[in-house]
């Protein structure tokens, strides 16, 4: 799955691109609109945390700095203590480390805003709506197309990729 973004300058013509990926077969669990606090989307599919945050990446980092630091710690703990390091002790300390790591750490990427957006919180607060769409990479030209020759005030405005991919 890839995601891509593309800018929209009014509430209007979201609806219509909205709309069009509905037509074109796209769910409402792959599009995310992104707008200005207190703009009444009405039935367009809102952004979740998962979009508007960088939870998945901080559990992502907090699981892998988690696992190394529990890890380190543990094998020093057994050692000094005495204990013969084995396979599932080794294993248990990894999975404890991850697992705290990834808590602490998806807990603060609750409260910071997803930074791949941050190029577009100017346009957002100026009134412009960010849509977000998951789709199979397959059908990026195609939905690309559709939509700015369709749409020509709505901006593309790139593709990632997204791992693992949504629900």
């Amino acid at each position: 799955m890839k995601r891509i973004y593309f800018l929209v300058p009014d509430l209007k013509t979201t609806h219509l691109v909205v709309n069009e990926l509905r037509n074109n077969g796209i769910e409402d669990r792959y599009i995310h609109v992104l707008a200005k606090r207190d703009t009444p989307l009405e039935d367009l599919p809102e952004a979740t945390l998962l979009e508007k945050t960088d939870f998945i990446p901080a559990v992502e980092r907090g699981a892998a700095l988690g696992a190394t630091t529990g890890l380190l710690a543990g094998l020093v703990a057994l050692r000094a203590a005495g204990f013969a390091i084995a396979g599932g002790s080794i294993l248990g300390i990894l999975f404890f480390g991850a697992s705290i790591g990834s808590i602490a750490s998806g807990l603060i990427g609750l409260q910071i805003g997803n930074s791949k957006l941050k190029k577009y919180e100017e346009a957002i607060e100026n009134g412009e709506l960010l849509v977000i769409i998951d789709i199979p990479k397959e059908r990026i030209e195609e939905i690309s197309k559709v939509i700015v020759n369709h749409h020509p005030t709505v901006e593309f405005e790139g593709v990632e990729s997204i791992m693992p991919p949504p629900y």
